[in-house]
């Protein structure tokens, strides 16, 4: 059904019994209630900040604020709930925690697991990046972290718990009884809540022009432009923690509310002094109607505080010049504390994207402020403020510190270079796609981009306001959701077997299994789908299995196995004669299953042993495992060392020999969770409630569909044969176990075998013959030094004697009769550096086409320009050049003799004119 609301649905019993109105905002329009006659929804920006002048009864910082409203709803029933991450590790379709729903989504929404207490209050720290450009200006309205109060109440067919009128009485209670708000000053703006695939009609609560809480009632699916009702209805409310400290505190930000002497810290350690409070506190009060991320709407303000106190407005402008700046960076920092805590690592993909651009747009803010202090040092404030909430944030301070420190010399390098990157951009009118590719390519944030072309051209580019929110909207959600198993089959085949029951896996009941009797459900083409089956079916990282299967006439060859589902697809070669009903007989490829099975669990093992010498913050990126060897992809923030590798190793195969049982257990969901925490989901998210877990005692416990060894000591021993990086935040170990150690071991045998024959050496005698070796290389280098040194010196010499006079400058083409570019380049650089007035032109062979290099000294490069002689070049010769005015090189389709003739003509030409 498309998306209607009933009016009906917002005329709760509350309002009548209490008298509310229903009224239209004069400026949005929207409708809301409220207890008295009013012409606004009591929203910014269609109302002043009058808060400051509400009473309440307390004045409430942010933790108070945090603990009263958890409390407030413990009394009226609901059980705390411990909050998550801020990276979403429980779901695969988005990265970071943006509100408090996302908990519970989708597994407990979609009815497929119930909640861990019905109703429940949780208060769950949140990033949300899309508004990251507004942080500062809206004076706190706006934050990328925040802690989102969420009272959820889950509804089922059979059960009702409490539904919107007892909701919005329980909003009026809290703020009203507990806060002591004026009820008058309270209302519920009409509205409409999406997110997550859900949707429903939902209240705003606003009091004096700050919205404090939404209340959502989630009723609805989102498939496409259609709304489909849910059997289960759900409460979820949202109540903005830092709002409601920075209401009842009636401090002149949000900042101050929540940071305390934080802020005071900052504006010190910045550099920046902290402006007039009551000037401050004007800004505030008519800031809610102001889009200060605007030039003119802020010169439109100050103009009016400027009239207001009697001052300049520019004494106005230098107060209030860096205090945005000051509290995006206040803000930022907390939100890379809170990322780099919970274990994100920077990276050009996925959530380490995320806490990259937050990091990077941080530096950018701090190179504005002219400030020196290093972002590190600000990051730790935040660590020491806010410990004792997120007791991470001390456990992991040292390596949420090197990750910064490392972050900020990447990002020093990506400037130094920017300038030859974005030279490549000025040809064309930079669009905004294009400032976006440059950031998301190359890391050019693009105020740089802008100061570069204004270099060059003279002008600078428009940067859109909300250059960061559009990237980080981009990149909040993967671009597809991978499904719990990547299905590589036709869609003809995939369609068939959904249609089939279940098989039954043999495969999990007793993975040592071999050989096992079955009946054919179904034969399609060349696939097959049987009642059972000890096939394991790809999936996890596993290659499926392939064997044979038999009937009482035929042997038929497996040569795949796929899942769709909950059913099992054997692929054959031929399944020609192979009919439904047929009793069969299976058998899978032992020797090959069981290798795989030895690579499965040392995987796991593999990846306990990375967190316990890398850190908590590893997280399984990809893996592999076959008959030949393992691959496990794994977030880290930078290459391991060799003693690193070392000890990974050792500590690998030291459990290994410790003998411990791999068990295998089915668990309820939040049961699995709570136990082993989000590590349970390392190789992917399954959508089951209940949860097959493979666990190593006290070392590695994952959500695995995979099959294992039944005890360590069968992996037999781990060899970690690479390590390497093979994305920015992202390296891979690759690694061999059991027998295929021993094939590994052949393989090294046979090439130093091989490297031995041709030194003449024994493998015993091999390092000693390759240390005389390369203590004999090393005298040749020295020799051959000496050697180039005196053959580079002749050259020169040549060079400056035997230049050809052309007016006021001197011409040598330069022809080596050797291979060697770095001897060129020394040469070019010293003769031109020797002789100014140079012109050196270089001419070598190379696959039937001439190299040509022209390099000019510095009194040449004030006559003649290097790019017109490539342009004159050109139009006699096919010629592909580029370069500088001083300096070009190109490939020309024309010998050596051709193109020496025309370029001596060319320059003549061109000195004379």
């Amino acid at each position: 059904m498309q998306r209607v609301i009933d009016p009906n649905f917002y005329a709760v019993q509350m309002f009548k019994n209490k008298g509310y109105k229903r009224a239209q905002c004069r400026y949005c329009k929207t409708y809301f209630w409220s207890v008295i006659d009013r012409d606004n929804c009591g929203d910014a920006p269609c109302a002043d900040y009058t808060f400051f002048d509400i009473p309440t009864k307390r004045s409430l910082g942010y933790r108070e604020a945090r603990n009263i409203f958890l409390e407030f709803f413990k009394r009226r029933g609901h059980e705390i709930i411990e909050p998550r991450p801020v990276v979403a590790r429980w779901r695969e379709d988005l990265y970071l925690t943006i509100a408090s729903i996302v908990v519970f989504q989708p597994h407990v929404t979609s009815g497929l697991v119930p909640p861990p207490a019905n109703p429940l209050v949780i208060a769950q720290p949140c990033i949300r990046l899309e508004d990251i450009d507004s942080v500062g200006y809206t004076l706190g309205r706006h934050l990328t972290n925040f802690t989102m109060g969420g009272h959820h109440a889950f509804n089922y067919p059979d059960k009702t718990v409490y539904w919107v009128n007892e909701t919005v009485e329980l909003a009026k209670d809290f703020f009203v009884e507990e806060l002591g708000v004026p009820e008058e000053e309270i209302t519920f703006k009409e509205s409409w809540w999406e997110g997550g695939g859900n949707a429903g009609p939902s209240f705003e609560v606003a009091v004096g022009g700050l919205e404090l809480a939404t209340l959502v009632f989630m009723m609805y699916k989102v498939d496409g432009d259609n709304y489909i009702e849910l059997p289960l209805k759900i409460v979820d409310t949202g109540y903005g923690i830092e709002r409601i400290a920075w209401f009842s505190r009636k401090t002149p930000t949000a900042f101050h509310a929540v940071y305390g002497d934080l802020v005071r810290e900052f504006h010190k350690a910045l550099n920046v002094l902290e402006p007039d409070k009551e000037i401050l506190y004007s800004l505030a009060r008519k800031a809610g109607r102001f889009d200060l991320t605007k030039a003119e709407e802020l010169a439109n303000l100050i103009r009016v505080i400027s009239r207001d106190f009697g001052l300049g407005e520019k004494e106005i402008q230098d107060q209030l010049r860096n205090v945005f700046d000051v509290y995006a960076v206040l803000d930022h920092t907390k939100t890379i504390a809170l990322m780099l805590a919970d274990g994100i690592v920077p990276s050009n993909s996925g959530e380490g994207y995320l806490a990259r651009l937050v990091i990077r747009r941080t530096l950018r803010r701090l190179s504005k402020l002219g400030s020196e202090t290093p972002l590190a040092e600000l990051v730790a404030k935040q660590l020491n403020f806010w410990g004792d909430i997120y007791p991470q944030m001390i456990k992991y301070r040292d390596r949420i510190l090197e990750i910064i420190l490392i972050e900020e010399e990447r990002f020093k390098e990506i400037i130094s270079k920017a300038s030859t990157v974005i030279e490549k951009y000025l040809r064309k009118s930079l669009s905004t796609e294009d400032l976006v590719e440059l950031y998301d390519s190359h890391g050019i944030p693009p105020d740089i981009v802008s100061q570069e072309i204004e270099k060059k051209r003279g002008s600078r580019i428009e940067i859109p306001a909300n250059f960061y929110s559009l990237v980080a909207s981009r990149h909040s959600k993967p671009k597809t959701v991978r499904e719990l198993e990547d299905v590589k089959l036709p869609k003809d085949v995939i369609e068939w077997a959904k249609k089939l029951p279940p098989t039954r896996r043999i495969f999990h009941e007793d993975p040592y299994q071999k050989a096992f009797k079955a009946q054919v459900i179904d034969v399609y083409k060349n696939y097959v789908v049987l009642d059972a089956s000890a096939f394991y079916p790809e999936g996890g990282g596993q290659l499926g299995d392939s064997g044979y299967i038999r009937t009482s006439g035929n042997v038929y060859k497996v040569i795949d196995t796929k899942k769709v589902g909950d059913v099992v697809v054997h692929i054959l070669e031929n399944a020609e004669g192979l009919e439904k009903g047929v009793e069969v007989v299976g058998e899978i490829d032992w020797g090959i299953r069981y290798r795989r099975m030895r690579h499965h669990t040392a995987t796991h093992i593999v990846l306990g042993a990375l967190r316990k010498v890398l850190g908590d913050h590893i997280w399984q990126a990809g893996a592999e495992k076959t008959e030949y060897k393992a691959r496990l992809d794994v977030t880290h923030y930078k290459m391991p060392s060799k003693e690193e590798i070392e000890k990974i190793e050792n500590l690998a195969n030291s459990l290994i020999d410790s003998g411990l049982d791999v068990n295998i257990k089915y668990m309820d969901r939040n049961e699995a969770e709570k136990t082993y925490g989000f590590v349970l989901y390392q190789g992917g998210v399954p959508m089951t409630p209940i949860i097959r877990v493979v666990e190593i005692p006290g070392w590695d416990a994952e959500a695995c569909f995979g099959t294992h060894v039944k005890n360590t000591k069968e992996v037999g021993a781990i060899k970690i044969i690479n390590v390497e990086k093979i994305a920015d935040g992202i390296i891979r170990f690759e690694f061999v176990a059991g027998t295929a150690l021993t094939d590994y071991a052949k393989q090294i045998e046979g090439k130093l075998g091989k490297i031995g024959a041709l030194l003449g050496s024994s493998i015993e005698d091999l390092d000693k013959r390759v240390e005389g070796i390369v203590k004999y290389i090393r005298t040749l280098e020295n020799t051959l030094k000496s050697y180039r040194t005196i053959y580079e010196n002749m050259l020169i010499e040549q060079i400056i004697k035997g230049g050809e006079p052309i007016g006021n400058l001197k011409m040598y083409i330069l022809k080596p009769e050797i291979q060697d570019e770095e001897l060129v380049k020394d040469v070019i650089i010293k003769a031109i550096e020797k002789e100014p007035r140079l012109l050196l032109i270089v001419l070598q062979p190379r696959n039937g086409k001439t190299f040509v290099e022209i390099s000019l000294g510095r009194e040449s490069s004030r006559h003649i320009d290097a790019r017109e002689i490539t342009k004159a070049l050109a139009r006699k010769i096919i010629l592909r050049a580029g370069g500088k005015s001083d300096h070009v090189t190109g490939m020309a389709e024309a010998s050596i003799n051709d193109v020496e003739t025309a370029v001596k003509n060319i320059i003549k030409d061109l000195v004379k004119s």
